[in-house]
């Protein structure tokens, strides 16, 4: 029985509070966002080349066709996490890769997101006016 070819990679990525579920498959560099195309989801040039950066670096971008799937956040976050999506799938797809991609800073996971409201004030660190008389 001959082998299927669904042949696939996965890497999650997140930011902020997006999060990005990335699947690379063999191809010809065709980058599909929930269903459309990336230059009708990402229309600026810089969030485009924030999420190419790492195909750039292990020169695979004619290789792979992407598809991922994005909820929560704004767009800088998406464009984010779907960086770190990408590269973890291609350590899934080869591991001599990693080295390279973690010199480059594209494995480490930004954790900062928003720092919760606290009760008795009307932000996270602001504090209501303080009033001796």
């Amino acid at each position: 029985m001959a082998t299927s070819s669904k042949i696939q990679y996965y890497g999650t990525g997140k930011r902020k509070s997006s999060i990005a579920r990335v699947y690379l498959r063999p191809g010809s560099g065709e980058i599909k966002i929930n269903k459309r195309t990336i230059e009708d989801y990402f229309p600026s040039d810089a969030l485009k080349m924030i999420l190419k950066q790492p195909l750039a670096l292990t020169e695979s971008a004619e290789k792979f066709d992407i598809y991922a799937n994005i909820a929560g956040g704004g767009s800088t976050g998406q464009a984010w996490a779907l960086r770190l999506g990408i590269s973890r799938a291609l350590c899934d797809f080869n591991q001599e890769l990693r080295a390279q991609l973690k010199k480059g800073g594209f494995l480490t996971r930004d954790a900062r997101i928003k720092e919760r409201k606290k009760y008795g004030q009307p932000g996270a660190r602001k504090r209501f006016q303080y009033s001796k008389r």
